[in-house]
């Protein structure tokens, strides 16, 4: 028996009843339709009625030329038999459309920069096929790390003039910089030095062009109060500042702190527009979806919530850390990996499943121990503290036992651990260590305790990890073509162009490349990475966030020489020739041939 919802499409459509409708009372200076109807000749009145029955009681499609088209009956008709003609699509035809549409879309996306058409046809179209399809799938697509030189970054040093810099974020060109005495900075980057425009005449000018400036611009900044803690009403921080996110489309800059509050802004003007308060203790990190206004945030009180800035609006609550949240990180998807410090456990929250995997830490790697290392240094994970995504099936962590581990959702332990990722710290004068008038060093020092992973990012579908702490450089790591290892491949702060105003050359060496000198001063307590032009073609822009002490507490407190601020690296991309060995030489010599 069919009923409505077995029936074909085209027949669900609203009939049209040929008996026409009793007349109504006539208006002065109006006509009614029966009055319309009766002025036509009898042939065309009987079309009408012809027509209206063929289309209500017929599947088939007629192509037949109608005497009143502009009616609103008849471009109700077109609707229902455009979307018939959809309902009636094959899943494969569907596909087969889109895929068209998708081509198109691209294709004008790439004639915008000016290529040739068979530039686009061979190289552009399928690479950028083949990037947005890895990144549906949440996979590594990108291979930086023999494309940046990472060993010849600039690096410029901006400070800010207040407590300790606790986070950072970045949407270019803006950086925003959040601090423990309650600022939050807006800081513009410079832009990348142009070439200069070709000279017209023989003359060679007067002065030589001034040098770009590297230092950021202070844009905007706020403040709060403490004083104002009791005032419900009062839309800034009144607690230190722990965390800083920037949204994805820069409409939106969003900070939370020790006064339990989630305070969002307009990002132009810093201008607060709504504060939240569902945390019940202090918000200790924010991380955006990628490419959306979700939000998501860490607390102390041991819970992980969601937000909407579309609509200002809280979403839900995920429970189940054990002790403070202190880190999180999220990609596209619509999930989220956190760490819960002292229960050292890493959790991947699927928000739409709501169902979360647990990764417990608290293992040391003690076959990767570099030699000369003393036992006792490899301390057992006391606390994981920071976190970040490679894709959607790799994230990394860092702990305060100095290693780095690399994990994979599908194993429940770490893939591979990365021991004493920034050293040690020098060991204790053993005068200073005991009142003795000659102790034994092996008695009475301590063993030297290796310095903590104090911030840690990726950049998103690559093979690139940046880590820091105190010990004056920003390392880079390699995620290995295997996916099970990382490797070292450089620091960051060796090639210092620009120091606190002190412009200081470096010396070069027989290989053509700067000595080391002048490492980053204090602690790194965030890394904030965005790249330069579409798709990063004109290299990577590294900001590290520098304070005398760490973004939770006094535990490391540095004072000689250290001010709070910020380190900007901007590190440029190879030249294809020199990633390809000699492919230049091999060009000319086919030339030559020919």
């Amino acid at each position: 028996m069919s009923s409505f919802f077995t029936i074909p499409g085209s027949q669900k459509k609203r009939k049209r009843t040929s008996v026409p409708e009793a007349p109504k009372k006539r208006v002065a200076g109006a006509k009614t339709s029966t009055s319309k109807a009766a002025s036509r000749p009898n042939g065309a009145t009987k079309r009408r009625v012809e027509r209206d029955e063929s289309i209500s009681g017929s599947d088939s499609d007629d192509d037949e030329n109608y005497d009143s088209p502009s009616d609103a009956g008849d471009d109700e008709d077109v609707e229902d038999r455009q979307s018939s003609d959809e309902e009636g699509e094959t899943a494969a035809e569907k596909r087969l459309r889109l895929a068209e549409r998708y081509l198109e879309n691209v294709k004008e996306h790439v004639d915008e920069a000016g290529f040739d058409a068979a530039d686009i046809d061979r190289d552009l179209i399928a690479e950028r096929l083949q990037e947005d399809v890895a990144e549906t799938k949440g996979r590594v697509y990108r291979q930086l790390a023999a494309q940046l030189a990472f060993n010849k970054a600039s690096q410029t040093f901006f400070r800010s003039n207040t407590n300790s810099v606790t986070s950072i974020a970045a949407c270019s060109p803006f950086v925003y910089t959040a601090t423990k005495d309650l600022v939050l900075h807006k800081w513009r980057i410079q832009d990348l030095p142009q070439d200069q425009f070709p000279q017209t005449t023989k003359r060679k000018p007067k002065k030589p062009p001034a040098p770009p400036r590297k230092r950021p611009q202070l844009v905007a900044w706020i403040k709060g109060r403490k004083s104002k803690s009791k005032d419900r009403n009062y839309k800034r921080h009144t607690g230190q500042i722990l965390a800083v996110a920037a949204s994805p489309d820069g409409k939106y800059v969003v900070t939370g702190g020790e006064d339990k509050k989630l305070i969002i802004y307009e990002a132009d003007t810093l201008t607060p527009i709504k504060v939240m308060t569902h945390h019940r203790d202090a918000v200790t990190g924010l991380a955006f979806r990628r490419g959306t206004n979700q939000l998501y945030s860490s607390s102390r009180d041991r819970t992980v919530k969601v937000w909407s800035l579309d609509e200002l609006a809280y979403i839900e609550t995920l429970f189940g850390h054990q002790d403070h949240v202190v880190d999180i990180d999220a990609l596209a998807q619509e999930r989220c990996v956190s760490v819960g410090a002292r229960d050292r456990t890493a959790r991947l929250w699927k928000v739409m499943e709501e169902t979360q995997l647990v990764f417990r830490g608290g293992a040391v790697d003690r076959k990767n121990i570099p030699q000369g290392v003393d036992p006792r240094s490899l301390l057992h994970e006391g606390s994981m503290d920071r976190i970040s995504m490679i894709d959607d099936d790799l994230f990394v962590t860092g702990s305060d036992n100095g290693a780095i581990a690399l994990w994979s959702v599908t194993k429940k332990k770490p893939v591979y651990i990365q021991p004493l990722a920034h050293g040690l710290d020098p060991a204790l004068d053993p005068l200073a260590a005991s009142a003795e008038a000659n102790p034994d060093a092996k008695k009475v020092v301590p063993a030297p305790t290796p310095r903590w992973i104090t911030a840690l990012r990726t950049i998103p579908y690559s093979d690139i990890i940046l880590s820091g702490s105190w010990d004056g450089h920003v390392r880079v790591w390699k995620l290995t073509e295997d996916k099970k290892k990382i490797e070292q491949i450089g620091v960051l702060g060796d090639f210092a162009d620009d120091y606190d105003n002190d412009s200081v050359e470096d010396a070069p060496t027989a290989n053509g490349t700067a000595e080391s000198h002048r490492p980053i001063p204090g602690v790194v307590n965030d890394i904030a990475v965005f790249e330069r032009g579409e798709r990063g073609k004109d290299g990577l822009c590294v900001v590290a966030a520098v304070a005398r002490e760490h973004r939770f507490g006094r535990w490391k407190v540095f004072k000689d020489g250290v001010r709070n601020g910020g380190v900007v690296f901007e590190v440029s991309r190879i030249p294809t020739a020199e990633v390809n060995g000699n492919h230049e030489d091999a060009e000319s010599v086919s030339d030559d041939d020919e």
